[in-house]
């Protein structure tokens, strides 16, 4: 029997104003430019700005499928993408302990990916292990990378305004710069 499940999109805010946000969730760039995004959403007003995530998994960072579809997972819960949410906040404050010294060694050789939904389950006070495991969760994830790739985005974080890449905008930026090139008449 097929269970019926749904992804809860990760968008915050309803305004005109569209800000999407390519993250891969263990990258100290990615990490910064989630710290601000609470901030940014606060003083824009949710009635001007709509904020949408989109995970960037990124091979590099070798844990980056397992902990991309725990998120996904994560919004498949009754507490959707604020569930979603809290995993991503969960990983940015023990982002070492996901992430591989130099991108290839130290203590992550030993963990498993079991190893790795444990922890995330641990930091986020929340149960993923069976929505991790719904069959059918990997359209998500290859909706993710489809539409990253369709809009020619490789790496993180990068950001669109209104569906138009900013390359010059990032993570090093204040909230306030980040205003200035959102809210301008």
């Amino acid at each position: 029997m097929k269970t019926a499940w749904r992804a809860d999109p990760l968008v915050w805010g309803n305004g005109h104003r569209i800000l999407e946000v390519f993250l891969e969730p263990t990258c100290p760039y990615s990490v910064k430019a989630f710290g601000k995004l609470d901030d940014l959403l606060s003083q824009a007003g949710e009635d001007r700005l709509t904020i949408k995530l989109r995970l960037q998994s990124q091979p590099w960072h070798m844990y980056s499928g397992v902990i991309v579809r725990c998120i996904l997972a994560a919004s498949t819960l009754d507490d959707g993408k604020t569930a979603a949410k809290s995993v991503m906040a969960a990983v940015a404050a023990h982002r070492e302990e996901f992430e591989f010294d130099h991108h290839c060694s130290g203590a992550n050789l030993d963990a498993t990916p079991n190893d790795i939904i444990s922890r995330i389950e641990r930091y986020a006070g929340l149960r993923l292990s069976a929505a991790f495991a719904i069959p059918d969760l990997d359209r998500e994830v290859k909706w993710h990378c489809k539409y990253a790739r369709q809009n020619g985005i490789h790496v993180s974080p990068t950001f669109m305004i209104d569906g138009l890449v900013q390359a010059d905008m990032s993570s090093g930026e204040s909230v306030a710069d980040w205003l200035a090139r959102l809210l301008k008449p």
